[in-house]
Parts: C-alpha cells; sequence; structure tokens
C-alpha cells in the first residue's frame, strides 16, 4: 500500500471519528519508527455505547472506501477497541483507560500529525 492510501485512510477514520464526537483525537506517524503501520489514530468515548458506535463508523467509512479491516479487538468490553488496518491502527479509549495506557508517550518517536498535515500530503 503507498503512503497515499494511508494518508487517505487516516483521513477517512479521522472524520469517522469526528462524526461520531470522539474526544482527543491525535494522529502519530510512525511510518519512519516502526514496520507496525504508517499511522497510529488514538481517540477517546466517554461510555461504551459512543467507543462502539466510532468504531462502527470507522469500519462502514473504510470499508465503504475499499479498505478492509485486518483485526480487531476488544469491541464488546469497549474500553479499548483497537481497528488494525495494516498501515493504520486506530486505537479508541475510554478516558481511564486512555490515560493508563498512555500511547502517545509510548509513541513520542513518532511524529504528531494534524488532520491538516494529513489531508495536504505533509
Amino acid at each position: 500500500m503507498t503512503y497515499n492510501r494511508s494518508r487517505e485512510m487516516a483521513s477517512l477514520a479521522y472524520h469517522a471519528l469526528e462524526n461520531k464526537k470522539a474526544e482527543n483525537i491525535t494522529m502519530i506517524d510512525i511510518e519512519q519508527i516502526s514496520t507496525l503501520a504508517d499511522y497510529f489514530i488514538i481517540a477517546s468515548g466517554s461510555n461504551r455505547n459512543q467507543i462502539q458506535a466510532m468504531a462502527d463508523e470507522v469500519d462502514e467509512v473504510l470499508g465503504r472506501a475499499g479498505f478492509e479491516i485486518k483485526h480487531k479487538e476488544g469491541y464488546q468490553n469497549a474500553n479499548w477497541i483497537l481497528l488494525d488496518y495494516g498501515d493504520l491502527v486506530i486505537h479508541i479509549f475510554d478516558t481511564q483507560n486512555r490515560l493508563f495506557y498512555d500511547l502517545e508517550r509510548i509513541w513520542r518517536d513518532g511524529k504528531a500529525v494534524s488532520i491538516e498535515d494529513i489531508e495536504e500530503g505533509k
């Protein structure tokens, strides 16, 4: 998959999360530091229903665009849902688990990017 397709996926996922009122959406470009993916998106929801709705929206939007999910984890409990699309990995947390796992700190060697950076191809 090309880096452009990764950016397209990230943009679609970001807006899908935003559409479901995700809180504190963070995008990290990890392409230079990991073979795991090109981007991580980390977002928070306030309750189980919202977190599941966020995951469902991302899955629907990316699916309609032709991107297949490779792996989904944590949907039932919905305190941390992981959606793996290969070059894009999305983490949707409840507030408590996001603070506890602190992925932004763990992946601080990556480059924080904004939606504008993604959409302008930076």
